[in-house]
């Protein structure tokens, strides 16, 4: 029996996390700079950060709370989906962010065996979260080339035509790795249709104060069918197997955070166009056509020349020879392209990085890969 014999073949079968691959070629690279994890700049509001440190020395800091999330936090919550989104029927469970989220909702709502759907280029750990679950069958659907959103006949098509139906259909506006924003009619459509063929309809808003040109992100109802009962005791069964519950300190600091208003985060927001402005022109030398995305979130989508297949290739090569690192389109489901992030840097931070990156297109236009 070989060395993987005695592991799990659904954990032995998930692709390796892009970021952790990045991130140990990363450190192998000298002076190189990042336009590839997905971040800000910045910290928390300084208001919350200063009521924080002086909860440190408070014993409750270092015990368990309750799973759900404090009931201070959890009311916050609900009354900011209330007030701003206009949802009125909101149940809250803290997690330890949207990654775990999603793994509670997947162990949840899927059994070994089931289909779900999901389209390209999707969120990796998304991916990965079907895979290591169990879940055999992972529908990959196209998105639209020119704007990349969710082609709705396809699914249309999928749910009517595949038996048993399948379990979940999820999908993330704005959008991570694209930044593609999904109009509300669309995104009505795709629930109209999970809601029609009876299967869960999963909405990651992760980036939902993060849009551009006047652009408002709709924050839609977490799933369908709407009437199955004991959902948020079933999601305590998975929160209470993985985190028990959230940091306590983080948790106290996200209530702080709220009180400080959606305007803090949209102000700062405002910063990031300047970033975008300046990646999108590094982008240039790929030609027309070939950056979508960025209405929303912290991301551009770049296709590369049409003999650039391996990408994961180019992405080693921008970084040791250009000492700028992006995100592969193969994670996502895409070769052929890139991710770049443009939240991480200060401006003229961006401006560096960017022009590295400007400099290693041009040179793998004109010349190719050359060593």
């Amino acid at each position: 029996m070989g060395s993987n014999g005695m592991l799990a073949r659904r954990i032995v079968e998930t692709e390796m996390p892009v970021m952790v691959q990045i991130q140990e070629f990363f450190r192998g690279v000298k002076n190189a700079m990042s336009l590839a994890q997905g971040v800000v700049y910045w910290q928390p509001p300084k208001q919350a950060l200063d009521k924080v440190k002086e909860l440190v020395e408070e014993p409750s800091i270092s015990r368990y709370g309750a799973d759900e999330g404090p009931p201070e936090l959890r009311e916050a919550l609900i009354r900011k989906l209330r007030q701003e989104n206009n949802l009125h029927r909101s149940s809250v469970i803290v997690t330890a962010g949207a990654n775990q989220a999603f793994v509670n909702l997947v162990l949840t709502l899927c059994d070994a065996g089931d289909s779900v759907v999901m389209f390209a280029p999707y969120y990796f750990n998304a991916y990965m979260s079907f895979q290591m679950t169990g879940v055999t069958k992972i529908l990959v659907g196209p998105g639209n080339p020119k704007t990349l959103y969710p082609d709705a006949d396809w699914l249309e098509r999928t749910l009517l035509e595949t038996k048993p139906v399948p379990k979940l259909v999820t999908v993330v506006n704005p959008g991570n790795p694209s930044g593609t924003y999904i109009p509300e009619p669309l995104l009505k459509r795709i629930s109209d249709l999970c809601k029609n063929a009876g299967c869960w309809l999963v909405v990651d808003n992760t980036y939902e104060h993060f849009m551009y040109d006047g652009l408002n992100t709709p924050v839609w109802k977490i799933a369908y069918p709407t009437e199955v009962k004991g959902l948020a005791t079933q999601l305590l069964k998975v929160q209470d197997n993985i985190p028990i519950c959230a940091s306590i300190i983080s948790q106290r600091l996200a209530f702080h955070s709220l009180e400080v208003g959606p305007e803090w985060v949209t102000e700062r927001v405002k910063d990031l166009v300047k970033n975008r402005e300046i990646v999108i022109e590094a982008l240039s030398p790929l030609g027309e056509g070939a950056v979508q995305g960025g209405e929303g979130a912290i991301y551009l989508w770049a296709t590369l020349p049409d003999k650039y297949v391996d990408d994961v290739k180019v992405v080693h090569w921008l970084a040791k020879r250009h000492g700028v690192v992006v995100i592969p389109g193969t994670a996502c489901g895409s070769p052929g392209h890139l991710r770049i992030s443009f939240g991480g840097l200060i401006e003229d931070g961006c401006r560096a990085a960017a022009e590295r990156l400007r400099r290693g297109l041009e040179e793998l236009v004109k010349v190719g890969m050359m060593q």
